[in-house]
């Protein structure tokens, strides 16, 4: 991959998408991690104005630590960069605390760490719709349209998707590339919605590069090794039990006859 013929294809996409909407610039959430880091550089570098927002939840320190290093190094690079920072452990806590209350459990667990994603969601759209700005998502090409590893209508609820195309591993190349700050390229990915530290690995059970060897896979099963299939089935159960958050809402069509008087 030529990272920098890449780079300024997404910058004049990200530019001439937003001068056909009418808009006026880009928010992006920026959590410390690889995604939303290159997402948020990308937008910096069309030169719009464009607004990195921090919405911790409970988050581990060493998350907030690499968001803020990132932001400051954007902020320092870009005059068209600024930030807001705003902490919804107190929202998140009183919706909690109002809910009604359960076992603790994987699906009861799951349901509330969705819900931090789409109250980030909620808070992007409403700094969004306050100032004419467009929502860039930060979801690359394995978690979008591989294995479904994102919230609907929470990180998945965006406007534009510059990264969408991208395989981790282009990711990651391409944050070098922009120079993204060391401790965000050497980090474990994780997707920033536990109050611990667990890594994307430890909840999906196998490693970007794996999961992108999956999703390219096309040969015979006979000759793979016991954790080439194990990685396989890892990956196509995601894709399996996620393909209702890539395709369209299904629409119950009514037949014309019985529309009629």
């Amino acid at each position: 991959m030529n990272v920098e013929r890449v780079g300024q294809h997404i910058v004049g996409w990200l530019r001439s998408y937003l001068a056909n909407s009418g808009t006026k610039g880009f928010v992006v959430g920026v959590s410390g991690g690889i995604d939303s880091a290159l997402t948020s550089t990308l937008c910096a570098l069309s030169g719009k104005p464009t607004l990195c927002l921090e919405m911790p939840i409970h988050q581990p320190a060493s998350h907030v630590s690499r968001a803020r290093e990132h932001i400051s190094w954007l902020e320092k690079q870009h005059s068209n960069v600024r930030s807001q920072r705003v902490d919804l452990s107190p929202v998140y806590d009183t919706f909690k605390s109002i809910l009604p209350q359960a076992e603790p459990g994987s699906q009861h667990d799951m349901a509330l760490v969705n819900s931090r994603a789409r109250l980030r969601m909620t808070t992007l759209y409403y700094f969004a719709g306050s100032m004419s700005y467009l929502v860039a998502g930060t979801g690359n090409k394995v978690e979008d349209f591989g294995v479904g590893f994102y919230t609907k209508y929470g990180d998945g609820g965006v406007d534009i998707s510059p990264i969408a195309d991208l395989m981790k591993s282009e990711v990651y190349s391409l944050a070098e590339h922009f120079g993204v700050v060391k401790s965000i390229l050497e980090a474990p990915p994780t997707d920033g919605l536990w109050e611990d530290d667990r890594s994307d690995e430890d909840q999906i059970g196998a490693t970007y590069p794996e999961l992108e060897w999956a999703m390219q896979f096309d040969g015979g099963e006979e000759e793979l090794s016991s954790r080439q299939k194990v990685v396989l089935s890892i990956y196509r159960d995601f894709h399996r039990r996620n393909r209702h958050k890539m395709e369209p809402i299904p629409v119950c069509e009514i037949p014309a006859e019985l529309k009629r008087d």
